[in-house]
């Protein structure tokens, strides 16, 4: 069984309707959107050092703004990652919320992500209101702080919470590239 039901391309980007099956093929569509205050999407994948590393904090993330009504999801982003495979890794790596699996980059397309971690946040209409990093604990390649001492998706959560535009709305994110749906064609 596929991971995925389908996603619309007729409509504009931010509202276009979708549907997708998580690793424990449940399904997830925009609609669940509409009943939060914001969603944030982590980009991810299987075999990136540097996201595989955010996972203890997008849980710890996840468990501080889910009972403030903040939907939380990771999107599989490589297309090219096997079922089985993410499915191991959404389980060996104790994901607290859903994982779902987008073959054909719905949300990548949707937030303009290039970056895996990279996270994103929607408004419950599907604006793009935060693209970015999780937090300045890597600098750059081979640059990590011990611990993050700026904390962007925490503060971009905390202005959309308080009614206030997110600012910065766009910082750099450090990780691996995420694959063009298309490169191996």
């Amino acid at each position: 069984m596929p991971l995925f039901l389908a996603a619309a391309a007729s409509a504009a980007p931010g509202s276009a309707p979708f549907s997708l099956r998580d690793t424990h093929g449940a399904t997830h569509t925009n609609a669940e959107w509409a009943r939060s205050k914001a969603v944030v999407v982590y980009f991810v994948t299987v075999d990136c050092p540097v996201g595989n590393s955010y996972v203890p904090e997008m849980n710890r993330i996840h468990a501080d703004y889910a009972k403030r009504g903040v939907l939380t999801w990771a999107v599989l982003a490589d297309p090219y990652v096997s079922q089985a495979d993410v499915t191991k890794y959404a389980e060996d790596f104790h994901y607290s919320f859903p994982l779902v699996i987008d073959p054909v980059q719905t949300l990548v397309k949707r937030a303009g992500a290039t970056i895996m971690p990279q996270a994103a946040v929607f408004s419950p209409d599907g604006k793009l209101l935060y693209l970015g990093r999780i937090d300045n604990k890597y600098e750059d390649f081979g640059k990590a702080r011990p611990t993050a001492t700026e904390f962007d998706l925490r503060n971009a959560l905390d202005a959309v919470l308080a009614g206030k535009p997110v600012s910065p709305d766009r910082t750099k994110s450090i990780g691996c590239a995420i694959p063009q749906e298309d490169y191996r064609k």
